[in-house]
């Protein structure tokens, strides 16, 4: 992580605290980056999760629950409520577990170390791999079935792809970066093809584009429908139970409000 780049995000968290009047509990790199498939030019996704003042919680009225802080070339900053997060986490929204188990991370509190071993418990099979098998067909039939495509395309694809069998095997979320996954989950026999193909991406602008891969194409093809078929005979495994997010909801307001 370049140094300089890491101390901005730094202050341009601090200047949300201020002039939001939050607490940011947790705050980390998304997508592409913390995927370990970043481009040249790719820029920083950072999300967090925060925490308001008491009297947010007890107005009656209709609240925001998101802050949308920049969005430009280098930085898309972006970050839930607290609130948000944890009924998202009841749900198993696989973006946020990604969030939670993020390799580059910016800040992080006690807090939220107790959040993510609550969060864990939340975690399903069906709905996470459905994110992830969903993920994975929207952009292979979006960007990969013309002659000249988006290398960094493959990488969308084949990643929740090798998510949806990690969960199938191990029954937990998966790595974020791409190179756990690759390393523990695919074939051995294409272990090496999809390295050297990463350092080719690697070399290439986001939008650049090369010959289709047929060869790669066609596995794409094949575990899309197997998942699309396993998923129709899961059953739903998310826990309907909100007692202990609801406590936990409660025991972090009260300990961070109460240290301020």
């Amino acid at each position: 992580m370049n140094k300089t780049i890491e101390s901005l995000i730094d202050k341009k968290l601090n200047e949300i605290e201020q002039k939001e009047k939050v607490k940011i509990l947790y705050a980390v790199e998304s997508g592409s980056r913390a995927w370990g498939f970043a481009s040249p030019d790719s820029d920083y996704d950072v999300r967090f999760i925060y925490i308001r003042e008491l009297e947010y919680y007890l107005k009656l009225e209709e609240k925001t629950d998101f802050i949308n802080w920049e969005l430009n070339d280098v930085f898309d900053i972006s970050g839930w409520d607290l609130s948000k997060a944890l009924q998202h986490f009841h749900k198993s929204n696989a973006t946020l577990f990604e969030w939670s188990h993020s390799p580059i991370v910016y800040r992080i509190t006690q807090e939220w170390k107790r959040i993510q071993a609550v969060a864990e418990q939340y975690f399903s099979c069906k709905s996470c791999m459905y994110h992830y098998y969903g993920t994975a067909n929207k952009n292979f039939r979006s960007y990969l079935l013309e002659d000249m495509v988006v290398y960094k395309k493959y990488f969308y694809v084949l990643r929740p792809l090798l998510a949806c069998q990690w969960i199938e095997e191990k029954r937990c979320a998966p790595p974020v970066l791409f190179s756990d996954l690759l390393e523990l989950i695919l074939e051995e026999e294409k272990k090496e093809f999809v390295k050297n193909l990463i350092e080719q991406k690697k070399q290439m602008s986001e939008s650049e584009k090369g010959k289709r891969i047929d060869l790669l194409n066609n596995y794409i093809e094949e575990k899309i429908e197997y998942y699309r078929k396993q998923l129709l005979d899961m059953s739903d495994d998310r826990d309907p139970d909100w007692k202990k997010l609801n406590q936990l909801f409660l025991e972090v307001i009260e300990k961070v409000l109460s240290a301020q």
